[in-house]
């Protein structure tokens, strides 16, 4: 695997203690996930719009029975 880091952004955060894999990974591992959920979203979008159409029209299922 290579990964190409700004030598200045490195030392700063060497500077500061901060530990470059753990930091690296984490925001690896964020960006993968909002990736796949905008994904599962552009997926998803037309049954996502049709459900939200039918509730427009006739409201939610099970509304007469909500306590709030």
């Amino acid at each position: 695997m290579n990964l190409s880091l700004d030598t200045g952004v490195v030392a700063a955060a060497r500077e500061a203690g901060l530990n470059l894999s753990q930091i690296c990974e984490a925001a690896l591992r964020d960006a993968s996930k909002k990736e796949r959920i905008r994904r599962w979203q552009e997926e998803s979008k037309e049954a996502i719009d049709a459900n939200n159409a039918w509730v427009a029209e006739h409201g939610l299922p099970l509304a007469k029975y909500r306590m709030f």
